[in-house]
């Protein structure tokens, strides 16, 4: 059974793929916020006791980040994934007096991702092995203007910061992968048209595959989104305005 620590459980990508770890036996620490939606999801995972954990916790807060994911390495007898998934938008148009609205995005999106990369790689260093698992996004290739540019950034730092690491553990125990999710059905897509959603049962297969195959960089799901993802670059600004 192989141990993972997933934040940002509560909903969205986070739960689904806590569904499908723990349908096939793994053992799940599942971090959020809203601690009373991860009781609710470890009632219905319904798995063997002990193998789902509950943890509250908020990652813009350094301090708790450790506490809890060296908590949960220690009740699950050594973490062997810790899924950086946390993430939020919300963010506003720069220059319309949205900067701290932009900083809660910065905050969780970035800040708290290096605290939970920090934590885990503290773990994974001492023992010489073990698997960080970064929740970047596809437009971490090509940012978005408006509303989802601060968004947009946070994404592209955490895509450069996978890089880095793999580069820096290349050849070791220590494995990095960077998901670049399109768009799957979550609540954070709430405003994208239907048609242009994976269904989040598949989506989430996608990422758990990327996962066990220890892929750096996985654009998910292949279909459509590798294909987006080269073309985005190239993509006139005045086109993406249209539809932003």
């Amino acid at each position: 059974m192989t141990s993972y620590f997933i934040s940002g459980a509560s909903s969205g990508l986070g739960a689904e793929m806590a569904r499908q770890l723990s349908e096939r036996g793994d053992g799940v620490a599942l971090a959020a916020r809203r601690i009373e939606l991860l009781e609710e999801l470890a009632q219905d995972l319904g798995s063997v006791p002990g193998a789902v954990t509950t943890h509250a916790l908020d990652v813009t807060d350094p301090v708790a980040v450790d506490r809890v994911i060296r908590h949960a390495d220690a009740v699950h007898g050594g973490l062997d994934v810790v899924v950086v998934n946390a993430g939020r938008g919300g963010g506003g148009r720069l220059g319309t007096g949205t900067l701290d609205q932009n900083r809660q995005v910065i905050e969780t999106n970035l800040v708290g991702v290096l605290a939970q990369a920090e934590s885990a790689l503290s773990l994974f260093r001492s023992r010489g092995h073990g698997h960080l698992v970064l929740v970047s996004s596809v437009v971490a290739r090509r940012g978005l203007p408006g509303g989802a540019a601060v968004y947009s950034a946070t994404k592209a730092a955490v895509a450069t910061l996978g890089a880095s690491l793999r580069t820096e553990f290349a050849g070791s125990d220590i494995h990095i992968t960077t998901l670049r999710p399109g768009y799957i059905e979550t609540e954070l897509t709430a405003k994208v048209p239907k048609r242009l959603k994976t269904p989040v049962r598949r989506g989430v297969a996608s990422m758990v595959r990327a996962m066990d195959d220890r892929v750096g960089d996985a654009v998910v799901p292949a279909w459509p989104w590798k294909a987006v993802d080269r073309v985005l670059p190239l993509i006139p600004s005045r086109i993406i305005r249209r539809f932003m």
